[in-house]
């Protein structure tokens, strides 16, 4: 059982739900497109917010500086743990099917909607207010407290990997804070996207039993990728986090799948998917049973011919924790508290569970423990994508609970 440092007596302050909303929709209202000048709004934004509190704050660039983060600092005594929040600004595209101003940081319904409010500014928002309201009531930490606020994220955690290697995140806990529904997530997998080319024999339709349709054969073997789990999972939470699924499959004749003679079998057609694989596994795990996938569809095609490709090898790592670390026990004592005895639903849970995160190059390149729990998720990535007032308030009073509980 977790012993909490903090004394009985403690009375925890309440944030300002007005000047929180108000946070929130600043930087909704920044069109914060990943490789923009929006970012930079972004990150500016943050910095001019954390510097208005009073904390150390100021833009850190990379990429031969043309992207930068905003890093904060709330510096403790030296005498308690460290803890750093870690959140992304750059955001999703709008798409179709918007009913009201992507930009606007519109409230109604109890809720507040924009692009990128879920994924992820209201976990940015959220910490930097538990931080303000702590400030405000003349709380103090003893160890330090660091905001990250970092871009491309979308791109396979650039910013955050810039950050380590400037030497900015060497603290003892963290927490990712992306959209989670405040769910306590202790694992997710790692991506590896992959393309599969298959040459089959042509003929016209007419003499078809002397084909091998690749299109036939395509489409025989998509829903035995999308059935795959990988070797040599260590548990039953890392084979939870053991997903394929294909998005793209395009055939036609020849290379160039040529589409203007529908008369004539497929001879060429590719596969292009994604799979997720959890901690301890590799991409060779995966390889390997997309390889077996592929010799068994010969059995029902003879003469079809394979060729397995990684498309990309730049995706974020996979990242794990143990539900019965202090950082997660902490962080299920107190929500419990804020939400009135519910308990924090923990674990490698789906749909998080299958995403990447920043978490993942925290828990890879410096060995932190930490958890990925943040407001927003089940309206995610979508038309009039948005976050339950409720959902934001309830992490800024969990953040704040927690700070007090790690760094006090």
């Amino acid at each position: 059982m977790t012993t909490s440092s903090v004394p009985p007596s403690f009375k925890f302050p309440e944030p300002n739900e007005e000047e929180c909303l108000k946070a929130l929709q600043g930087l909704v209202k920044i069109k914060s497109y990943s490789k923009t000048d929006g970012e930079k709004e972004a990150t500016e934004y943050m910095v001019k917010l954390m510097k208005e509190i009073g904390i150390e704050s100021e833009i850190k660039k990379f990429d031969n500086g043309k992207r930068q983060n905003a890093l904060g600092i709330w510096k403790g005594n030296g005498q308690g743990k460290s803890l750093l929040f870690n959140g992304h600004l750059d955001t999703n595209p709008v798409t179709e099917g918007w009913t009201v101003d992507p930009w606007g940081g519109i409230i109604k319904d109890d809720c507040i909607f924009g692009i990128g409010v879920s994924n992820m500014k209201a976990g940015c928002a959220a910490y930097f207010c538990a931080v303000k309201t702590l400030i405000e009531s003349g709380w103090k930490p003893k160890g330090d407290v660091v905001l990250t606020h970092v871009v491309g994220e979308l791109q396979g955690g650039p910013g955050t990997v810039a950050l380590i290697e400037q030497g900015y995140c060497n603290v003892d806990y963290f927490v990712n804070c992306e959209p989670t529904d405040l769910k306590a997530i202790t694992m997710h997998a790692e991506s590896h996207i992959f393309r599969i080319e298959l040459t089959g024999i042509t003929r016209h339709m007419s003499k078809r039993e002397d084909a091998t349709d690749a299109l036939l054969a395509a489409s025989y073997l998509i829903p035995k990728l999308d059935e795959l789990t990988f070797a040599n999972a260590k548990n039953d939470d890392v084979k939870a986090c053991n997903r394929c699924h294909v998005g793209v499959v395009k055939a036609g004749l020849g290379k160039e799948m040529a589409d203007w003679r529908p008369p004539q079998v497929a001879d060429f057609a590719i596969i292009r998917g994604a799979a997720r694989f959890g901690p301890g596994q590799t991409s060779n795990d995966v390889e390997n049973s997309l390889e077996i996938c592929c010799i068994e569809l010969q059995l029902k095609f003879p003469f079809i011919k394979y060729e397995i490709f990684h498309e990309r090898s730049d995706s974020m790592p996979s990242f794990e924790v143990s539900k019965n670390s202090y950082i997660v026990k902490t962080l299920n004592k107190i929500y419990e508290k804020v939400r009135l005895g519910e308990k924090q639903p923990t674990g490698a849970l789906s749909p998080q569970c299958f995403f990447g995160s920043d978490a993942g190059h925290l828990y890879k390149k410096l060995g932190l423990q930490g958890i990925v729990c943040g407001p927003g998720g089940k309206f995610n990535t979508m038309p009039d994508e948005r976050v339950e007032i409720v959902d934001y308030m309830d992490c800024i009073k969990i953040f704040i609970r927690l700070i007090v509980e790690i760094s006090g």
